[in-house]
């Protein structure tokens, strides 16, 4: 949003400038208080424009122009204020600090609007800052949290735009393609959550030419009642179009706690591993990571890779919040979840759910999270978001082989996609993987995988890289079934 940056302190004017998204047609009141609303005159009541005369502004015109000003120069100013009370909390300047948030907290309602747009993105913001100055302020703090809460808001956050969609879809799509010609198949789900997931996986197994395989999923969650239930509609489902089918449960709190005897691999089955934006809590401050050997991700992937899984799909949030100063991840989540945000808002004004606050919930999820990045330290942070690079580095020295997502997933991507009204959605391929965007920023990003080779040619040798890889892609580009139908 390159106005944000003018009038603003330059050192935050050269890391905001351009980050946070633009105002969209949907609303250019969102970003700057409601103050960029257009008027449209009746047309017998237009002054005539005749060729090379200028005709001054009418008065409605100049208005909105200058309540678009001041909206867009008081959002700077909370901007500022914000980000000068994060360096203050950093430097462990609390007085200045909590001078610095009781402005913002004046300015937000007052001179920018906290019922959409910039404003309600910076209400956020400024509660989390509130949340770690005075934390035993109740007032402050996020509800608390429990399996069947948390299950509510991710399925609020579900059906509040593609975002977990595009997950799902995508990673089944890569699962579905990798079980191409299997006939015992098992899925471990490193968070199945709901599982709403895998019923449009199972559907179309049982439309496979030939019958549909034997299918396992392991569903991996911290509360077993929830998990069983899961199971439950799951098998039903199976029952109803005749794939077998069976299910287990792993309960536990991290995933750094869980073995791979766990997931009683039985040999000859195929092996999915699946992972929506779960990776990412296993990591560890950049800084402290060679205190800890190995760290979590490392032991996590290492038993990934040893499983040799036949594909591993990985959909993390398209995000650089894992730095150990508390001004770099602010900034970076209020790029980031600005974005989140403007997409969110313009689904819910599409639908005519804003209003009526149907994306509530939706946010409250997004706000645990900003919640998290924002109050803790150290171990105490689990939102660690980091960008696809680092994400790719971190799989190869694991063992793992990336596996690019060829055009029918992208295809599949797109058509998802086009079921949303806005047209700011958008996905696009980037080095094999695919982003889903929102106008020009990346908010998510799936990557797919599988185990490195270990067979052994004739001779004795290990099979050439270049040579599986060129199997690989040649078995991913021969298969094009679809996980839904085109349009």
């Amino acid at each position: 949003m390159g106005h944000f940056a003018f009038g603003m302190d330059p050192a935050v004017a050269s890391s905001l400038a351009g980050a946070l998204p633009h105002p969209s047609a949907q609303g250019v009141a969102a970003m700057t208080n409601g103050a960029g609303l257009s008027y449209c005159l009746d047309p017998s009541m237009r002054t005539p424009v005749l060729p090379a005369v200028l005709v001054p502004p009418t008065v409605a015109e100049a208005e909105a122009a200058r309540r678009r000003e001041e909206g867009e120069n008081a959002a700077i100013r909370l901007v500022n204020l914000l980000v000068a009370c994060a360096r203050a909390i950093q430097a462990g300047e609390y007085v200045a600090a909590a001078g610095n948030l009781n402005e913002a907290r004046m300015g937000l309602g007052t001179t920018v609007s906290t019922a959409r747009g910039i404003g309600r993105v910076l209400s956020h913001f400024a509660a989390a800052l509130a949340q770690r100055l005075f934390p035993a302020s109740p007032s402050h703090t996020v509800a608390p949290s429990s399996a069947e809460h948390a299950g509510d808001l991710y399925g609020q956050f579900y059906e509040a735009g593609p975002y977990l969609k595009f997950a799902h879809f995508t990673a089944n799509q890569a699962i579905l393609e990798a079980f191409e010609g299997c006939d015992s198949v098992h899925i471990v789900d490193l968070a199945i959550m709901t599982g709403v997931q895998w019923p449009a996986l199972i559907e179309t197994l049982s439309l496979r030419p030939g019958g549909p395989p034997s299918l396992r999923i392991t569903a991996v969650g911290p509360a077993l009642g929830e998990l069983k239930e899961v199971g439950l509609r799951l098998g039903e489902l199976a029952r109803a179009v005749h794939v077998p089918f069976s299910f287990s449960a792993v309960s536990c709190d991290s995933l750094d706690a869980l073995q791979p005897w766990m997931f009683q691999l039985v040999p000859g089955e195929a092996v999915a591993v699946n992972s929506i934006c779960q990776l990412h809590r296993l990591l560890v401050d950049p800084d402290a990571a060679s205190t800890s050997l190995p760290s979590p991700i490392d032991a996590v992937l290492g038993w990934i890779a040893a499983m040799q899984p036949r594909v591993v799909t990985v959909v993390e949030q398209e995000a650089n919040h894992n730095m150990p100063t508390l001004v770099e991840r602010f900034l970076n989540a209020l790029y980031y979840y600005a974005a989140v945000f403007d997409s969110m808002e313009a689904m819910s004004i599409q639908r005519g759910t804003f209003a009526t606050g149907g994306g509530l919930g939706a946010e409250a999820y997004l706000q645990r999270e900003i919640f998290d990045i924002v109050c803790g330290e150290g171990s105490g942070r689990a939102e660690r978001h980091e960008t696809i690079e680092l994400w790719c580095q971190r799989l190869w020295r694991a063992g793992l082989v990336q596996v690019a997502l060829g055009p029918c997933a992208t295809q599949q991507a797109a058509a998802l996609l086009r079921t949303f009204a806005s047209a700011g959605y958008r996905v696009q391929e980037l080095g094999g993987c695919l982003m889903l965007m929102w106008n020009k920023e990346a908010l998510f990003t799936a990557s797919v995988w599988r185990a490195a080779p270990t067979i052994t040619a004739g001779g004795g040798g290990m099979v050439d890289e270049q040579d599986y890889n060129r199997k690989s892609s040649s078995e991913s580009s021969g298969h094009q079934q679809a996980l839904f139908p085109l349009e």
